[in-house]
C-alpha cells in the first residue's frame, strides 16, 4: 500500500527504527491516556526490569503489558508475519490486557457500555460478523493510513473485548503500518482532552473524518520528512 497524503516511501527497517526508539513514549502516553500517571524516566526504569515507587503493582503491570505487546508486534513485523486477523488481534489483546481486563485474548461474552455516550456497542453474538465487516471494509481504503486508522476506530467502536479496546486498536493500527513499511502513530497524552472528545463524537456519529484528521496530526513531522528523504533502496 501507499501513503497518498504525505508521499512517504515504504521502508520497513526505517519505520521499525523510529518506532522502536519511541517505544517508551508510546507506552508512557498510552498509560497516561488511561489515567495512569507515569513519567518517561519511570517507564524507562520499568522497561529495564526495575520497579518504581509510588505506583500500584497493577498499574505497573499495565505498563509492562504495553511493552510486551510492542515486542510481540515487532517480532511479527520483523518475521514478516503480522496480519490483521482474529488470531493475531486476540493474541495482541491477550498480552496487552493481561490481568487488566475481565478476560483477555478472546471476544467479550456480555454487553459493555461506554461512559459519556448513549451509543451501545454490538451484542456479543454480533462480534465475529462485525470483525469480518471491519476487514472487508478496510479493503476499500487505498491509503495505508486511512486503512490503519479504520482498524483502530472500528475496534474502538465495536468494543470487541471487555476492556483494553482502544489500546489494542492502536496496536493493530501501528502493527499494520509497520508491516506495510510506514511509521507508527503515537497519540500524545497531552492531547487527551481532544482525543476523548473526538472519540465520544465518533461513537455517536460513526463519522471517521475528524478522528482520522486528529490521529494523522499526531504523527511526528520529523519522521515524515525522514521517510521522504530516505526512500527504501
Amino acid at each position: 500500500m501507499q501513503d497518498r497524503h504525505w508521499g512517504m516511501t515504504p521502508d520497513k527497517n526505517r519505520a521499525l527504527m523510529h518506532t522502536k526508539r519511541m517505544m517508551p513514549e508510546f507506552v508512557c502516553d498510552a498509560v497516561n491516556l488511561e489515567g495512569l500517571n507515569f513519567t518517561i524516566p519511570e517507564i524507562q526504569t520499568l522497561l529495564d526490569g526495575i520497579t518504581v515507587g509510588g505506583h500500584k503493582v497493577s498499574d505497573q503491570q499495565v505498563v509492562l503489558n504495553q511493552a510486551d505487546a510492542w515486542r510481540y508486534i515487532f517480532s511479527l513485523v520483523e518475521s514478516d508475519t503480522f496480519k490483521v486477523d482474529m488470531l493475531t488481534v486476540n493474541e495482541i489483546h491477550k498480552i496487552a490486557a493481561k490481568e487488566d481486563a475481565l478476560t483477555w485474548g478472546k471476544f467479550r461474552d456480555g454487553i459493555v457500555t461506554i461512559a459519556g455516550t448513549p451509543y451501545t456497542p454490538p451484542r456479543a453474538e454480533q462480534l465475529p460478523e462485525q470483525f469480518d465487516l471491519m476487514l472487508s471494509t478496510a479493503l476499500g481504503y487505498s491509503d495505508v493510513y486511512d486503512r490503519a486508522i479504520h482498524y483502530f476506530l472500528a475496534m474502538a467502536r465495536n468494543q470487541f473485548y471487555h476492556d483494553v479496546n482502544k489500546r489494542t486498536g492502536r496496536f493493530v493500527m501501528n502493527g499494520f503500518l509497520l508491516q506495510s513499511g510506514f511509521p507508527g502513530i503515537n497519540v500524545q497524552a497531552k492531547r487527551k482532552l481532544e482525543f476523548n472528545t473526538l472519540m465520544l463524537d465518533f461513537y455517536e456519529t460513526a463519522n471517521p473524518v475528524p478522528m482520522n484528521q486528529f490521529i494523522r496530526s499526531c504523527l511526528d513531522t520529523r519522521i515524515i520528512e525522514d521517510m521522504k528523504i530516505h526512500p527504501e533502496s
